[in-house]
């Protein structure tokens, strides 16, 4: 995959109220924050429950719709089973839940090399097969 998740421990996640981080509560649009993403370096997405996806979109217009270069950061209920869905959502960082080990968090990485779909962080397998096609 072209972007690797950063993986961060709740003890190191700080919200010190830096105003170049900027925290979207899951039931905003973020199309609306467009004209000041200029400023942010770093933008919050929390996921209260495991069960609200909504993040996911919110993540996905950020990186697709607006542009954003800077860093999604997953909050919340973050459990390792969707670590890699939201590094293809487009998320660059994700704070693991408390007592969560990192090298498990790591294991669904390696799990999920490859993916046939295209996404916000990787072109589609497939094009990376016609590509090497095209060039022998």
């Amino acid at each position: 995959m072209n972007r690797t998740l950063q993986l961060i421990a709740a003890e190191d996640h700080v919200d010190d109220g830096d105003p170049s981080v900027l925290q979207i509560a899951n039931d905003a649009d973020p199309l609306a924050i467009e004209v000041c993403l200029n400023d942010v370096q770093r933008i919050d997405l929390n996921f209260p429950k495991f069960t609200d996806g909504r993040a996911f979109s919110q993540a996905y217009l950020l990186r697709r719709r607006l542009g954003f270069k800077g860093d999604i950061r997953a909050t919340g209920d973050v459990l390792i089973d969707q670590l890699v869905q939201m590094q293809r959502s487009g998320f660059s960082s994700a704070v693991l839940k408390e007592g969560v080990d990192a090298s498990d968090a790591q294991r669904q990485f390696d799990r999920f090399g490859d993916f046939y779909q295209g996404d916000v962080a990787s072109t589609p397998l497939f094009r990376h097969r016609d590509e090497a096609g095209a060039a022998a």
